[in-house]
């Protein structure tokens, strides 16, 4: 079992090596869903901790539908990512239509590489049938799809999340996420057959941001074990 631990800041970063996780994926913002860091944070995560490094590449909260110029800001900001050593990028697109945007996918794929690329939960808003989807977004060439079973939490998408690992083994990694807690981490991993999950092990701090914990991301793990 692989886990993720979502890092909204570099101390979140810190907190979560300190809790025992090995690889993070690392954004700001988290309060509005995530927006991308700084080349300064990625290259301390890669440099100084250590740390498998996967980067939140995304210019701003709401949906996942851009305009060029966000588009091409994303792209901008993924070859950042590569120059400062991140392992993978974490992107998604949606057409109005709430489709997946298999053209700006593909786009960003290409430009990642040797990156991997993480299809983040921009899967769960779409309109089409998950199975379907799934099917465009390994065309793309991605790496992994990082969903909740397009419910609100894992845990409710258990039934759906199963069906996803189903369809995709062998072609593409399933990276559970949304709701992941030490309390229900191994039943959905008994329940589905996934192989990676992704929490945020998260505390509130005095200021309203949110912060990683290291007590839980260590909860988490032994959780696994």
């Amino acid at each position: 079992m692989t886990i993720e631990i979502c890092s909204p800041s570099r101390q979140s970063a810190v907190n979560a090596k300190a809790g025992g996780a090995k690889r993070i994926e690392l954004c700001k913002e988290l309060e509005i869903g995530g927006t991308t860091p700084s080349r300064d944070d990625i290259e301390y995560c890669v440099k100084e901790l250590g740390l498998r490094t996967h980067v939140l590449v995304r210019p701003r909260g709401g949906d996942f539908c851009y305009t060029d110029a966000e588009f091409e800001q994303i792209c901008s900001e993924v070859v950042m990512c590569r120059e400062a050593g991140a392992h993978a990028v974490v992107v998604g697109f949606l057409t109005p239509e709430g489709r997946i945007d298999t053209e700006k996918t593909r786009r960003v794929v290409e430009l990642a590489s040797p990156m991997e690329v993480t299809f983040h939960r921009a899967f769960d808003e779409m309109s089409q049938d998950s199975l379907e989807a799934l099917d465009q977004v390994i065309s793309c060439g991605c790496h992994r799809i990082l969903t909740s079973g397009c419910k609100p939490s894992a845990e409710q998408g258990i039934d759906t999340l199963r069906r996803i690992v189903e369809h995709a083994a062998g072609r593409i990694t399933i990276l559970a996420g949304a709701g992941i807690t030490p309390g229900n981490a191994a039943v959905i991993e008994r329940a589905t057959g996934v192989t990676e999950v992704h929490g945020s092990c998260k505390h509130t701090l005095p200021d309203g941001t949110v912060e990683t914990d290291a007590h839980i991301v260590s909860a988490l793990i032994d959780s696994l074990k």
